[in-house]
């Protein structure tokens, strides 16, 4: 077995619980975070460099991580955006043709701080019943009391602004120029896979900045416009609500996912709120109110929007409700040409029950533009 002796490791949460384990390979380190849980089976490469988990200590309820390795094309970032790695078994070796790296070469590749040999079922548990919270994962296990001072420092992730870390610093163009359509999309934390699914329908991209006014995003001409998924608090993206309001104002067909639905949410005055643990994972429940279908879908989100202000809201109709807790899935503005959903279509881990949504985005432009 590679690294026959592995320096010993802890998970210190922000209430004074630790947890044990190893460190992953020969790396050692502290790394600090919101400790929080992904249940999905498979795509963890996908998790670790999707920007939404910006700040997050992850921890996989997967038994088993890394066995099928790495693919350089499996990737929604430049990155690894994940803070640190926590698992039960971490598997050294992989098998996949498709495969070109080992997960521990990915991650010690990005710098990543990763144990394992954790009681992740007891981890996960524990979180489930306290609520998400900061946490450091370290090898500096006989230093409790100095790690307990520095995660005292770390802020809460209430209140965090955090898409202005993960966000392009220069606009930049996705797909083919001479396609049909143009679309607008403000980052904050957007996922490749999304910008896929948007060139596939034949359309061109320009992606802005996350705090990118509408004056400045009307310069391509673009038939529609799509605000992204991200990491932290809604509430802090003032430049973002602001320009969703200008595209509403002018009634351009707008499509938000996740973080983009909770500003598509706030623009409208409705409020969001933290979740005690959030949906993290690719076997989330939907109901589609407007059909009556039900969706698997693929979650990740520590925030929600206020329902009973949704309902409240004599231009906003809820389309979609998660079935699990009730709390808010999609939202569509009744006289514009807007709505979104808090989960990610382009995740497929239906496989297919919400690719429906792209094509609604540009049905909606097409109608429009009649």
């Amino acid at each position: 077995m590679k690294y026959q002796t592995r320096k010993k490791a802890l998970i210190l949460l922000s209430d004074g619980t630790v947890f044990h384990g190893k460190a992953v390979g020969d790396k050692e380190g502290t790394a600090f975070g919101e400790v929080c849980f992904n249940t999905g089976m498979t795509g963890y490469q996908e998790i670790f460099t999707d920007p939404s988990y910006f700040g997050q200590l992850m921890v996989t309820t997967n038994a088993h991580i890394g066995n099928y390795g790495t693919a350089s094309e499996e990737i929604e970032s430049e990155s690894v955006k994940i803070a640190g790695l926590i698992c039960k078994n971490f598997s050294y070796n992989y098998s996949r043709a498709e495969a070109d790296l080992s997960l521990e070469d990915f991650l010690g590749n990005n710098n990543l701080l990763a144990i394992s040999d954790v009681d992740t079922r007891a981890l996960v548990s524990y979180i489930r019943d306290n609520g998400a919270m900061n946490a450091v994962i370290s090898t500096d296990v006989d230093n409790l009391e100095g790690l307990k001072k520095q995660l005292a420092e770390v802020p809460s992730m209430e209140g965090l602004e955090l898409a202005s870390q993960v966000s392009t610093k220069e606009p930049y163009f996705y797909g083919d120029e001479d396609a049909t359509y143009k679309i607008a999309a403000l980052d904050i934390g957007i996922k490749k896979n999304i910008l896929r699914n948007l060139a596939k329908r034949d359309a061109y991209i320009k992606v802005y900045p996350f705090n990118s006014s509408f004056e400045n995003m009307k310069d391509f001409d673009a038939d529609g416009y799509f605000i992204s998924n991200g990491p932290g608090d809604p509430e802090p993206l003032n430049d973002a609500i602001n320009t969703a309001k200008d595209i509403i104002a002018e009634n351009k067909p707008l499509f938000g996912i996740c973080l983009g639905h909770q500003v598509i949410a706030l623009a409208n005055g409705i409020s969001t709120y933290k979740m005690h643990n959030g949906h993290r994972g690719i076997n989330h429940p939907i109901m589609n109110l407007q059909t009556g279908k039900g969706e698997i879908t693929s979650q990740n989100h520590g925030f929600a929007i206020n329902r009973e202000e949704t309902e409240a809201n004599e231009n906003v109709e809820v389309t979609h409700v998660h079935l699990n807790d009730k709390t808010v899935a999609g939202i569509k503005m009744k006289d514009k040409n807007v709505f979104s959903v808090q989960y990610h279509p382009e995740a497929s881990p239906g496989p297919h029950d919400a690719d429906y949504l792209f094509d609604q985005f540009f049905d909606m432009i097409k109608t429009k533009a009649n």
